[in-house]
This record gives C-alpha cells, structure tokens and sequence, in this order.
C-alpha cells in the first residue's frame, strides 16, 4: 500500500488519519447506526471546535489504487485551524496548522512546508486531496451548492441526496449523531466525500466523528 508522498510510504503498514468539527461529545458508535433525529432545535455554526475521529482514503496513484487509514484531531478556532493527523497506533505523521491566511505543513523528518492555500500545500505533501478549507464548514453540516447557495444539512433535509459543491466535491451526509443535551440539533457522525481530480484520480474520503466538543 502507498499513501503519502515524504513520508507515508515509510509506514503503508501502519495506515493513516484525519478531519473537522463541533459541540458537546459523544461516545464511538459502529457506523452503520443511525441516531434518531431531533428536529426541534435548530443547529448554528460554532467558531470553535475540538474534534476527534477516524479518516479512510481512497486514490489513485501511478495507476493504482491506493488507501489510506488513520485517526485525526481538529482544533479550530475563528481564525485558527490545527488538524494532527496519526497512524491507528497514535504515531503523529503530519500537522497542518492554518492561522491569518498561512498554511504551514510539517512531517516527521521534514522541514516545514508553508503555504498561502492549505487545500493546494495539503494534497501536494499527501498526494490526495483534503479539502480543509472546506471541512471548517462541511464538518458542521453547513456548505455551499454548486450554484453558490447555502445549503444546512439534515437527516430531513437532505433526506440521503448528496450536496455538490461548486468546488467539484460531492459531499453525503451518511450518518447523524444526537447531542448529549436533550432536544438539541443532531450533529453529522459520518460524512464521505468524492471529486475526481487530474492528481489522484477518483478520490472517496470517509470521516467518522467520534468526539465532538464546542467552546
């Protein structure tokens, strides 16, 4: 298996991580559970998040199929973003930390990488795309259509049908979780996505949500 460009092939054995988002926090749950929806309370986006999760890849590379899994953290802020992203066995493998419009990427024996666009430097270091500038929102349910509408995801709302950005994501809200707090809006628990790129052929993200804290 191959995964990143630098460093991630040195550990195709450990696989790899990732992503976004949040409000409270809630135990794991298997992916396949959908939480019963709570519609009463209206959802509103959060500046600040903590959130822990699990990521899978899927690429193409020199014609081949690749994958990649892991775990990450996301820590953001109104103009901060820190994501962690780590092997299954917790190993750090690269850090990617946006703050007043500076994108700097650093791996475990590199120097760092900086950046003006985190979504370019992400996917030249990886050799996937990872959509972050993106995630601030799309973690949280909120996104933009392809015709430049805002779009607030719900498991009524969206009812299964896939939101497309007009970046070229297809984003599909899978699975929701409840809060903790009774009559509060469910929160997105798994999210996959999909872009067909000139880099990394057909690429699916899967982000599973595990804890979720807001400030």
């Amino acid at each position: 298996m191959t995964t990143l460009r630098i460093q991630w092939h040195v550990i195709a054995a450990l696989v790899l991580p990732l992503v976004l988002t949040g409000c409270a926090s809630l135990a794991p749950s298997a992916d396949t559970t959908q939480a019963t929806p709570s519609t009463s309370a209206i959802r509103t986006y959060r500046d600040s998040i903590d959130l822990a999760g699990r990521l899978s890849v899927r690429y193409q590379q020199n014609g081949k199929e690749e994958s990649v899994h892991g775990n990450f953290t996301w820590a953001q802020a109104d103009d901060l973003t820190h994501i962690v992203l780590l092997s299954p066995l917790g190993q750090t493998l690269a850090t990617i930390e946006v703050a007043r419009g500076t994108a700097t990427l650093t791996q475990a024996g590199q120097a760092p990488r900086v950046a003006d666009n985190v979504d370019a430097l992400a996917a030249d270091a990886l050799g996937w795309p990872l959509p972050i500038s993106g995630l601030r929102t799309w973690l949280q349910g909120f996104a933009f259509d392809a015709s430049g509408h805002p779009v607030t995801a719900t498991p009524e709302t969206t009812g299964g049908a896939a939101i497309m950005t007009p970046d070229g994501w297809r984003i599909d809200y899978a699975n929701w979780d409840a809060a903790d707090v009774p009559q509060a809006p469910t929160r997105p628990k798994r999210i996959d996505l999909e872009r067909t790129t000139a880099q990394a052929g057909n690429v699916s993200l899967r982000i599973v949500i595990d804890n979720w804290q807001a400030h």
